[in-house]
């Protein structure tokens, strides 16, 4: 029973970091990720990364973004796609090429220095969502930009992970070969963004329709959360990122009448319980073990992982119209790499594309980046409000 311990710990202590925050006025997100990193190995060493934490930090995540697509507006996304698109195509190709450039510096190899820029291509934004949420900025054309373009931003990243398993011969997670061919997993990823417009069009309806009608309570919450856990599930057999599967599975049960329904009772189940375990879960990656040693070097590549975040989004939605601020916001917003950047640099240790001298400097400032981003998005979303 020492997980339930864990549990009640985490929970307090989160809900105290989250109020100081607060009142400080910042984010409660960076209370419940500092939360992590002074309980986690780096401080205390009171919680590890335990695989019940893992698990129950995957479902916070998954509802998390299961929310964000419950309140995401189809229509604005329809009508951003392209700001999404330019962002999320320069929001990786930037990283991908200047953190390379920067990791030779430091005498990394070739393939080193190209997967830490892969690694700094991802976007974790269900960080940015948790801040949107609270500032009440989700449902901007800044916020819907965010969120399009953080979809396409996963997609690349896996798409440019996979092709560098294929070139350079490396195991990655569940001990796919890397002899797999890349055009046929294309084709699979494909296939299941097909599967998931005739599910949300056709299928989701009539399932939400059958869950109001069973004679069991909450029936029709109940309901969604099959819908959101079948679509993560889906996703991630698909060799995509479970959030993108609930992502849309908000989106196809936000567009029915049970929406008002489900939103307020997914949002207690998801802030009390699930997404602060998610939050901790970062901080627990933390260490600073060997952190003099690689100073500058993390330095470098957060710096690098922020300005090039902000820069490609800023170019990207300045191309489609949009103001410079806004630009700001957009960037800001795809700062974070949290989760994203975590797997990806996990599967490359694991695949020998990421050194051990080097990796708990990676994971430091895939940290960082997560820390520091909520705080940009939160004081470009006051500068973006001032201006207006």
């Amino acid at each position: 029973m020492d997980y339930v311990g864990i549990l009640a710990l985490i929970l307090i202590v989160t809900a105290v970091a989250g109020h100081i925050s607060v009142r400080f006025g910042l984010p409660a997100v960076i209370g419940q990720l500092l939360s992590g990193i002074v309980l986690g190995p780096a401080v205390l060493g009171w919680v590890t990364a335990t695989s019940f934490i893992n698990d129950f930090s995957e479902l916070g995540v998954i509802i998390l973004m299961f929310m964000a697509g419950l309140e995401s507006d189809l229509k604005l996304l329809k009508k951003y796609w392209k700001p999404s698109l330019l962002v999320a195509v320069l929001g990786v190709i930037l990283p991908v090429g200047i953190i390379d450039w920067c990791s030779q510096l430091f005498h990394l190899g070739n393939v080193e220095s190209l997967f830490l820029g892969v690694t700094f291509a991802a976007t974790s934004v269900s960080i940015s969502v948790a801040v949107l949420k609270e500032l009440n900025a989700l449902d901007g054309k800044e916020g819907t930009t965010i969120l399009g373009a953080a979809v396409v931003d996963d997609v690349l990243a896996v798409v440019i992970l996979s092709l560098m398993v294929s070139i350079f011969g490396s195991k990655i997670e569940g001990g796919s070969s890397s002899s797999t061919n890349l055009g046929v997993s294309l084709a699979i990823q494909l296939l299941f963004f097909v599967g998931l417009f005739v599910v949300a069009k056709w299928v989701v309806p009539r399932l939400m329709k059958i869950g109001d009608a069973l004679l069991v309570p909450t029936s029709i919450t109940l309901m969604s959360l099959v819908i959101c856990f079948g679509l993560s599930y889906t996703a991630d057999l698909f060799g995509l990122s479970a959030v993108i599967g609930a992502f849309f599975a908000g989106i196809a049960v936000g567009q029915t009448d049970y929406h008002a329904v489900i939103d307020a009772h997914i949002q207690p189940i998801g802030n009390a319980v699930f997404i602060p375990v998610f939050f901790v879960s970062i901080g627990l990656n933390m260490s600073f073990k060997g952190f003099a040693n690689d100073f500058w070097f993390i330095v470098v590549i957060t710096i690098a992982a922020i300005a090039t975040k902000l820069l490609g989004a800023g170019i990207g939605v300045k191309i489609a119209g949009f103001s410079w601020t806004s630009g700001y916001e957009i960037g800001a917003g795809m700062v974070s790499r949290g989760e994203m950047a975590l797997i990806i640099a996990q599967i490359g240790y694991e695949g020998k594309l990421l050194s051990a001298d080097r990796y708990s400097a990676v994971i430091t400032a895939i940290i960082l980046t997560t820390l520091i981003a909520p705080l940009l998005l939160r004081q470009s979303i006051k500068h973006q409000k001032a201006v207006e």
